[in-house]
């Protein structure tokens, strides 16, 4: 079984109500789990970082509650979304962008409850 928060391919969430979005940073939390999106750190404080209820289940693609997390552009699939990480991959090694250190990041899922694996 691949284990959702080992996979270091990029992933992307899809809502029941079908929006979609790229996952810049994935924690495991007591209900479900904690998502950021991407650019999340241009946002205030409660944007851009979502609990998502719901037991994790599957090997890939992933559900959780009525949410499913696959692999970003597997078949093809989801080209603006590829455009989207190609962005943020800039973005993130960009000198100037910024962007917190992890630890900072794992106190910011902390804060919503996430949990840190071992």
């Amino acid at each position: 079984m691949a284990d959702l928060f080992s996979i270091t391919s990029p992933l992307m969430i899809r809502s029941p109500h079908g929006g979609e979005k790229v996952v810049a940073e994935l924690y495991p939390h007591p209900d479900g789990i904690v998502f950021f999106e991407i650019f999340w750190n241009h946002e205030d404080e409660q944007n851009g970082i979502y609990v998502i209820e719901g037991d994790v289940t599957g090997e890939g693609p992933w559900k959780v509650g009525e949410y499913v997390i696959n692999i970003l552009g597997c078949h093809g699939t989801n080209p603006a979304l590829v455009e989207d990480f190609a962005q943020w991959q800039t973005y993130l090694q960009s000198a100037l962008s910024g962007y917190p250190k992890q630890d900072e990041v794992d106190e910011v899922a902390l804060s919503f409850g996430a949990y840190i694996p071992a």
